[in-house]
């Protein structure tokens, strides 16, 4: 089931609860079988999260933000930063640890000392969602997943030491680089997951700002200065972000042909799907293939 076009997702704004283990601060779970992790709709908490999945490939919906993702995932959102699952059972990880800590689980004051200037603006950045790339992605990653097997004190410095890794490499990109993601409302999230759930079960066809206004009891302007101004996107260009992004998933994971790829995505016009697939992802979809192909032969 794919954590973004799973159908039994919960209309109401998720808020997870996260509870560490006693003598723990912070929680830190693996998973190691597929789609054990049940937390795939669109939720959020008051905790900053760190994800590390060890190898497979898969869709980010990081607050604003879609991509496709491969070669595994390293993760680290702020507090209160909506997403979405990143595995399920067609992922192909092997697994995926998680870690989930509030900004002052050490004390109001740590990361306020001179030493922690770094994480400080490691953990203000990440109000916007990071993924770490090249060698970190993978080298951090193992740190993180240690963790899960050493004691509640070897967690701690751990996550120190991680915490330190992660504000000290350049090789990351910030998801969300126009601004920080939409703020946790529950009345707004509520609508949000109405229209998200739509997009999901109908991006393949024609949507209709008519029909998407009247799904959330709204008229057509009201809904668009609405959408745009919790997105920061054109509702058109929402819907087709995430069709490029079910493209790219298609383009790497099967042989369709890309013509059958555009069709399977939404996109009924061919030259209009190359068109917005280059500018989304910078390259054209025959492009992306091949590139993609060669990043799992080497």
């Amino acid at each position: 089931m794919d954590a973004m076009e799973t159908s039994n997702i919960s209309k109401s704004p998720k808020l997870e609860q996260i509870n560490p283990a006693i003598g723990s601060s912070f929680l830190v779970r693996r998973y190691a079988d597929k789609c054990e992790n049940d937390l795939a709709n669109w939720h959020f908490h008051p905790e900053l999260e760190l994800v590390y999945v060890n190898d497979g490939s898969g869709k980010r919906h990081i607050g604003k933000h879609l991509s496709y993702f491969n070669d595994g995932e390293l993760i680290l959102m702020g507090a209160y930063l909506p997403h979405y699952g990143f595995t399920n059972r067609l992922s192909g990880n092997e697994s995926e640890t998680v870690i989930q800590f509030k900004e002052d689980f050490l004390g109001e004051g740590f990361f306020q000392t001179p030493e922690m200037a770094n994480v400080k603006r490691l953990l203000e950045l990440s109000k916007k969602g990071l993924a770490f790339t090249g060698d970190a992605k993978h080298k951090i990653g193992s740190k993180i997943e240690s963790l899960a097997w050493t004691d509640h004190f070897g967690r701690l410095m751990g996550l120190i030491d991680v915490l330190n890794d992660l504000a000290t490499t350049d090789e990351y990109k910030v998801l969300n680089a126009d601004g920080v993601a939409m703020a946790v409302d529950t009345k707004e999230n509520d609508r949000m997951n109405d229209i998200y759930d739509y997009i999901r079960e109908n991006f393949k066809e024609h949507i209709a700002l008519e029909d998407i206004s009247d799904e959330v009891s709204m008229t057509v302007p009201a809904f668009c200065r609405y959408f745009k101004k919790i997105s920061r996107k054109t509702f058109t260009k929402f819907v087709n972000e995430y069709r490029v992004v079910h493209a790219s998933k298609l383009l790497a994971e099967t042989s369709l042909p890309i013509t059958e790829v555009s069709f399977e995505s939404g996109f009924n016009n061919f030259s209009h799907f190359n068109k917005l697939f280059k500018e989304f992802t910078g390259k054209s979809p025959s492009a992306y293939r091949k590139e993609f192909k060669n990043i799992i032969v080497e």
